[in-house]
Parts: structure tokens; sequence; C-alpha cells
């Protein structure tokens, strides 16, 4: 492609390369940098337009093209492969004869002089509008609610933990508020599924036009929406709970079916008080919603601690310092326990498991930290101690391999992936050693997120199990979406199984279904030899139980040699 045309005329080939463009889409560039001409090969007019094949024929007619938007991340792309050699790879938009935008994949490469200046540019564009289009319908259904187009649960929640957390710092107060739609089943029931729906959008609306801009909105379930209130006290969240009765009370709803009366009730939260997570303020609220339904609908009722809770939030607030200092004293730490194969019982990799050495050197489980760790939303630190641990035995012992926990607010957690690419980056055998757990419960609960974050970790090298398989009734659809590596029989299932025929239906199911499916399988929660020897009968790939091995934080393999 050293040949070149005069400015913006056609490249010339041999018919080849023109059919080849042609048949794809694509357009073949040589840029000349040195006076600056743009010779193309290919459907000018696909991409910039039919009166466009002569007025893109220099750099400074295509990069007015370039919508402004894009330029400075193509213009550093750019300046990286003519520095560094990096790849040339870029996406942006290009503006068309009609003043309409599409989206373009350019890809090429700079020819040097000897003296290391840039000689031309080599490259092609293909029109990528429909992929981008796709990627941002998708990345909307991921946040936003479909009907409504509020936020979604998912990232309600995380726009109300970014609020709790603003607030804990800054010593300010502010409020969560549930909003539930009063009997709107009635409506559904007497005006149909359509009315229903415009119900809702015109009830969000509403809601909508009753908060301040630093309001958030989001739709947590089919009658229910929920707000943060970033900044406000107990009164004003008593005030703005009222305002938006009041708007209901005072005028229907407006539908093509005509106008529907509709009350709501609402309860609410303040934050943070003794409130730690966005999951913890979502519950009070929906409980103080539920309390205004039972007192007559049309309501406001906010939340209030018993005492006994109240003790037990302060317990739990302790315990989640004390796995701060912790974290910070270096005294979180691996217990590792070996999975086996279920015929020769050879280990085949170890999951670790979280320990924590207390102040006295008192060697604590996890059961006696996670579980309040997870309700003050602190567990994601734990995750990626845990990982970055994990990545450590992996590097120093090439023979081992473990598996690693990850709760449901984790994998939301973009922090965690990009630790994780961090540390697999440029050592494949790293990430194949590694495999991510998550448990089915925390896999359902929003599952359109959970398989974005499945499909990235396996991308980079790593095998997914899921876990407690069993105990959250995957349906065949999720099991074909999810796309995981392993499953793991969920315990309960596996305990007694000997003398519960019952459990042994269950889990020659539960089997069936994975080895359908071409998963491997793990039971947990081995205890006899028996349990064993009927596990790998009903055909168990894997075998996990203190039968096997227990946790132990200092197993043979990372013991130095003597």
């Amino acid at each position: 492609m050293d040949r070149k045309g005069g400015a913006g005329a056609p490249l010339q080939d041999d018919g080849v390369l023109g059919a080849a463009l042609a048949a794809a889409g694509d357009l073949a560039y040589v840029w000349d940098l040195t006076d600056d001409r743009i010779a193309w090969a290919g459907q000018v007019h696909e991409i910039f337009g039919r009166n466009a094949e002569h007025a893109v024929g220099n750099g400074e007619s295509f990069i007015e093209r370039i919508n402004a938007e894009d330029l400075a991340r193509r213009l550093k792309v750019l300046n990286e492969h003519l520095s560094t050699g990096a790849v040339y790879d870029c996406e942006y938009r290009i503006r068309r004869d009609d003043g309409s935008f599409i989206w373009v994949h350019d890809r090429g490469g700079a020819t040097l002089q000897r003296d290391g200046d840039p000689l031309r540019l080599s490259g092609t564009l293909r029109v990528i509008t429909r992929r981008k289009q796709a990627e941002s319908l998708l990345e909307h259904r991921a946040n936003f609610d479909e009907l409504t187009g509020h936020l979604n649960k998912a990232r309600l929640r995380e726009a109300l933990q970014s609020a709790l957390a603003y607030n804990q710092r800054y010593k300010v107060s502010g409020g969560y508020l549930a909003i539930g739609l009063d009997k709107l089943s009635m409506i559904n029931d007497g005006y149909g599924h359509e009315t229903a729906d415009a119900v809702i959008i015109a009830a969000g609306q509403r809601v909508e036009r009753c908060l301040r801009v630093t309001d958030v909105i989001g739709r947590i379930g089919g009658d229910r929406f929920g707000v943060v209130l970033a900044q406000c006290d107990e009164a004003g969240l008593a005030r703005t709970a009222e305002k938006i009765l009041e708007v209901f009370r005072a005028a229907p709803l407006e539908t093509a079916a005509g106008p529907v009366r509709l009350t709501v009730s609402v309860g609410g939260v303040a934050i943070p008080g003794f409130i730690r997570t966005a999951q913890d303020a979502m519950t009070g609220a929906e409980s103080a919603l539920q309390d205004a339904k039972a007192a007559g609908r049309n309501c406001f009722v906010p939340y209030e601690m018993s005492a006994e809770q109240r003790d037990r939030q302060r317990r739990n607030i302790e315990i989640g310092e004390g796995v701060l200092r912790a974290l910070e004293d270096d005294r979180i730490v691996l217990a590792y326990q070996p999975v086996v194969c279920a015929r020769s019982r050879e280990t085949r990799y170890y999951e670790t498991l979280l320990r924590m050495y207390d102040e006295n050197g008192g060697l604590r489980s996890a059961g006696e930290f996670v579980p309040v760790l997870e309700k003050l939303g602190l567990i994601r630190l734990l995750d990626l101690r845990a990982l970055e641990l994990a990545a450590r035995d992996l590097r120093r012992h090439p023979d081992v391999s473990l598996a690693v926990n990850v709760s449901s607010m984790t994998v939301i957690d973009p922090s965690w992936m990009r630790t994780l690419v961090s540390l697999v980056k440029g050592g494949r055998s790293l990430a194949e050693r590694l495999t991510v757990e998550i448990t089915e419960t925390a896999a359902l609960e929003d599952f359109d997120v959970t398989a974005r974050f499945i499909s990235n970790v396996r991308d980079l090298g790593c095998k997914v199990a899921l876990d407690d398989f069993g105990s959250g009734y995957t349906s065949f659809r999720h099991m074909k979406s999810l796309t995981v590596d392993v499953v793991k029989i969920d315990g309960a299932f596996v305990t007694d199984i000997a003398r519960n025929p019952d459990n042994q239906l269950f889990v020659r199911t539960l089997l069936g279904l994975a080895d359908g499916f071409g998963l491997k399988t793990v039971a947990e929660c081995i205890e006899s030899e028996e349990d064993a020897r009927i596990l790998a009968e009903e055909g168990a790939d894997f075998l996990q139980g203190w039968h096997l091995g227990r946790p132990d934080v200092a197993p043979a393999w990372r013991k130095p040699p003597v």
C-alpha cells in the first residue's frame, strides 16, 4: 500500500483488494504525512457520503469529520503508536455529508523514515454503528429500568451506597424512601396491563417532579420506587414524603383509558445513623413501607430500630472496626481446603477460606466476621485481600491451583476486576490456575450483571465456579447463559446423603443437569467415606469436605524447605 493517488483519489489495486473491501464494507487508506494527502480504496461514499470522495483528501479535512468528543482519545492512541509502537486501534465517530454520525473502527500502523519520523499511516476503517447501538442498548438495560427509564434496583443501590459513604465521611444526614403504589393490582385487573404500565410511568414522573436535582430515583420493583435523598435531616425526609403523598392525593393520573386515581404509601429511613450499607437502608425502608400499608395506606411511616437492633448494630460495628484493624496489621490470612478427584482422591486444587488472627493471636474463622462484614458493606475489602493473597501464592508456587470466593457486592465492584486484570496480566499460567467462586443465590440477585462479570473473568483465562448449586433453583436458561466451568453441589444436599433418599434423588438430578451442560461438579461437605463413595458413584467429578482434608493455614506446600 505504498502506492498513492491524488488528494482523495482511490488507491490503485489489482482488483483483489477492491473486491475484498467491497465485500467487507471497509475502507483502506494511506495517509502521506509529508505532503498531507490521503488516498482511499473502497466505497468512500458508504462512510462519508456520496459527495465526499474528493472532500476528505487530506488530514485537515478528515479530522474535521471526526466528532469533537472523540478527537482527544484518537489523538492519544495515535501518539502512543508513533512514540512507543503500541497498536493503533481506535473507535470514533465520523460525520457524513448529511450531518449524521457513524461509528468506525480504525486500525493501522505507521511507516517510519530512517530518522524515526513517521512517513505515512496506513490502515482500514470499518463501520461499527450497529454494534455500538447494540452495546449502548445493553448498557442502558444494565443500568436503567426498561419501562420507566429510571435507575434499576442495582444502580439505585450503588447510588445509595455512595450517598451513605459521603454522609459518613462528612458527617451529614440524608435519607432513603421506599414508595409503593397502592392497589396497583386492582388497576391492572380493571384496566389491563397497558394502563397499569402507563400508571407506573406517570407515577414515577410525578415522584420525580417532587425531588431536588441532587436526589436520585429508581424503580425497585413492579409497584415500588426508591428515592435517595443525599442531604436532608429527618424533618426534611418527612416533608419530602408528605409532598409526594399530597401530589398523588391532589389529582388523578392521566392515561389513555382516562384519569386514574392512585395513592401511594411511603416508608423512609434516615442515613447514616446506625445504617451502614445500602442493603440495610433498603430493608429498613421496605419494613417501614409495609407498616404504612398496614396502617391503612396513603401515609408515611419512618423506620425506627428497636433497642435490640441497635445493640446488635453496635456489636457489628465493633466487629467491623476490628476487621479493618486486622487488614491494616496484615492479620487476615487464608486457609486452604483441598478439592480432590472423586476417583483417585488426588488433590486438584485448594479452595481458599478467610481467617483472621485477633489481637491476642487467636485464629478466627470466617463465620465469626464475614456475615457482619457483608451487612456493613465492607466485604469487598476482604474479597480484594483474598484475591491478592491467592495471587501471591500462585506466583510463588507454580504447581498449585487455587479458588477464591467473591460476594455479590464484589461482582459489581470495578476495583476488584481491575485488580484481577493487573494480577494476571502477562501471566496466563497464573490465570489458568485460578478459579473464582460465586454463590448461586448471589448470581441470581442481579443476573445480567453477574453474567457480564463471569464473562470478563473467563476472558482473562480464569475458571468460574457456581457455589451452593441447588440452593437458588437456577433455571436451564440461567445455566446456559452463565457459562461457568464448575458447579459445586450445595452441602445441605450432601450432608447425610447415605441415609436420606430425598437428598440422593436431588443430588442425582443436579449432577445430571450439570453433566448435560458439560460442567465439572464438586460435591461439598463430605464427612464420611460412605458419603464420598456414593457421590463418586453418582458421577461427581470432585469432592471436598473435612473427611478429605480440613482447612489449613499452613499446608505442606506453603512451608519453606528445611
